[in-house]
């Protein structure tokens, strides 16, 4: 996710930067030498803006009149291609992203345009109005939908199916139960884990006509975006990673963010506030999925944090374990997720579950 989007250059952003770069930066050097091509020599990339959970680095670069973002993408572990893609779609769609104005998808390259320092995190964190912000994220998210299953031209991302989120869901087992019993998963109790799963998952898969789901829409994502009415002020990030799956996806993203609290109260506003504005939907149905994929994107995290910490040396996403797991209570107490809750009962109890340190 990306942190920093700003123009005019933000002050903030310039003497307060994640890390310089060391002088072997093969990397940046070809970035620099491909910006000489696309902005002229006088432009360089000299400071990553921000770090997060991926393989991707941004730098804001300017020429004193303009300033753009620039994306470092490796192909070999990022999507940059992707990102393209799912940025023209979501252009078509009338939704707001910063414009691609400059692409190399081999070697992972993306200029884009600057969308500006203000997150939805950062609005939140001065005061402004929450109830506002998360309105306007989820009209966005209705909108979305309503345009996509409107657009019969775009093509479509790969499913987002029950073999991938299983697959997802197992990234807990992997990484989180080592932690917790100092050992691999015994085999019986993975294979029950992914019986469980398999009884609960076509709930959210088999029942709602499916959407483009960007996969990490919250607040962090999220920009406002002065001068523009309606969903247009809200600037959309990081969607590379897009496929087609549940409407109700990126709205549990929203709403049970593994990195900030969301008051109960304003999230079941926001899950009516959308299904009012998609009065076809089946209400129970949308809740099952809602719930269902809630549970499976929270044991996914779980498992994510722990791998950020262990293999990529980034123990800060830990401090959000104690979020997650209450969530994951939450879900689990949902009727639709019966067999995973009697997993986690036998294999995997709250008195189990240890707070891990970097």
């Amino acid at each position: 996710m990306l942190h920093n989007f700003g123009s005019p250059v933000s002050s903030q952003a310039l003497t307060h930067p994640m890390t310089d770069t060391t002088d072997t930066d093969p990397r940046r050097d070809a970035l620099n030498a491909w910006l000489s091509g696309v902005l002229g020599p006088g432009v360089r990339a000299t400071r990553p803006l921000s770090a997060d959970a991926s393989f991707r680095r941004y730098f804001r670069v300017g020429d004193g009149r303009h300033s753009w973002i620039v994306m470092d993408a490796p192909p070999e572990r990022e999507h940059p291609a992707a990102f393209v893609h799912i940025a023209g779609c979501l252009e078509q769609l009338g939704l707001s992203v910063p414009r691609v104005l400059g692409a190399d998808t081999g070697a992972g390259f993306l200029l884009l345009e600057d969308l500006g320092d203000r997150t939805f995190t950062r609005a939140l964190s001065a005061g402004d109005d929450e109830a506002a912000l998360y309105s306007l994220a989820t009209d966005t998210l209705a909108a979305l939908h309503t345009r996509w299953w409107a657009d019969h031209t775009l093509e479509p991302p790969p499913v987002y199916g029950e073999e991938e989120l299983l697959r997802e869901t197992r990234l807990l087992i992997e990484w989180y139960w080592p932690e917790v019993f100092g050992t691999a998963c015994p085999e019986d109790v993975s294979r029950a884990f992914e019986d469980a799963w398999r009884v609960v998952l076509p709930a959210a898969t088999r029942t709602l006509l499916p959407v483009l789901v960007l996969r990490d829409f919250h607040v962090d994502n999220l920009m406002v975006l002065k001068g523009r009415e309606g969903v247009a002020a809200c600037g959309l990030l990081d969607f590379q990673d897009a496929l087609l799956g549940s409407p109700a996806y990126d709205l549990v993203s929203l709403l049970r963010d593994a990195r900030r609290d969301v008051p109960a109260e304003l999230a079941c506003r926001m899950l009516d506030r959308y299904l009012s504005a998609h009065p076809e939907l089946d209400r129970a149905e949308f809740e099952s999925a809602y719930w269902v994929l809630g549970a499976q994107r929270t044991t996914k995290i779980i498992g994510i944090f722990t791998r950020l910490w262990r293999r990529d040396a980034k123990p800060v996403y830990l401090r959000h374990l104690p979020r997650l797991w209450r969530l994951l209570e939450e879900e689990l107490a949902q009727p639709a997720l019966a067999p995973v809750r009697a997993w986690f009962e036998q294999y995997l109890p709250a008195a189990q579950r240890r707070e891990l340190r970097g």
